[in-house]
């Protein structure tokens, strides 16, 4: 169980003999946002980081979900940086992986900025 409270909920069904399951169903939901990038190039969007968190990674990936027309491209500080300090998978990585073309700030492609 995660939380006293729940322990407790549990103990009062237990002695009331109520049959239940923990936290036995998934539920998928939807919760809508805007998503404001960074800059955009003509029909190019550039989205800077040099921290890449776990909200932003997940952010992403809902954003390409939804707008799977975009050109969405990162544009990082630091992109062989890890995604956490357990992973192997730099941002660079990730971002290959999930189909989001990426370069490093010193370098962003000519080809990128003239459309």
């Amino acid at each position: 169980m995660r939380s006293g409270l729940e322990v407790q909920v549990a103990d009062l069904l237990d002695e009331l003999e109520v049959d239940y399951t923990y936290e036995g169903t998934k539920l998928p939901y939807v919760i809508e946002h805007n998503y404001i990038p960074d800059f955009q190039v003509g029909s190019i969007f550039l989205e800077c980081k040099g921290y890449f968190k776990s909200s932003d990674r997940r952010k992403m990936l809902a954003v390409q979900k939804a707008n799977p027309e975009l050109d969405i491209r990162f544009v990082f500080q630091a992109p062989n940086n890890k995604i956490n300090k357990n992973s192997k998978t730099s941002y660079a990585m990730w971002a290959e992986k999930h189909g989001f073309p990426w370069c490093a700030y010193y370098a962003i492609p000519i080809s990128w900025l003239k459309q």
